[in-house]
């Protein structure tokens, strides 16, 4: 089985799996990063969103093989303490219903706002169109993106 070195999270991890193993399962399974969610594994719910070079990227997609000399960051890795904007954004709404789809829709919403800080309601739409929530807590995220614009500013 081949051996692949990851930097995640500022770390460098050395995982033996098969090539086309989705980062999704690597980071679960073989480094127990377990914020990462499965949801659908096609690409189409954004539960499993991380970082890759600082762009949202959905992780059932990317393959270990092509993840090496990367930079992934993954919900844990996004701030030491929990204290990154959107993160503070998302406790000051209470955004949460069932949680499941969270961590994918901070990583989203945070690699959004990195390149567009100061979004309009219709851009922050369509850049979180990709992220599912079973609970429908889309006007709660939005404005937590927007808080999070403003603490960002």
């Amino acid at each position: 089985m081949p051996t692949f070195n990851l930097k995640i999270n500022n770390k460098t991890h050395t995982v033996e799996a098969d090539m086309d193993t989705p980062l999704l399962w690597v980071l679960r399974d073989k480094i127990n990063l377990v914020g990462t969610k499965f949801g659908c594994g096609i690409g189409q719910c954004g539960a499993c969103t991380v970082h890759v070079d600082g762009n949202a990227m959905k992780s059932c997609l990317l393959q270990v093989s092509q993840a090496e000399g990367m930079k992934i960051t993954t919900i844990e890795g996004l701030s030491e303490h929990g204290d990154h904007p959107v993160q503070q954004a998302w406790k000051e709404i209470d955004v949460p219903q069932c949680g499941y789809c969270q961590a994918g829709q901070i990583m989203t919403a945070s690699a959004f706002l990195k390149k567009n800080p100061n979004p309009s309601s219709s851009e922050i739409r369509n850049a979180m169109h990709g992220n599912i929530c079973r609970c429908a807590a889309y006007n709660s995220i939005e404005e937590a993106v927007k808080i999070a614009s403003e603490k960002l500013s």
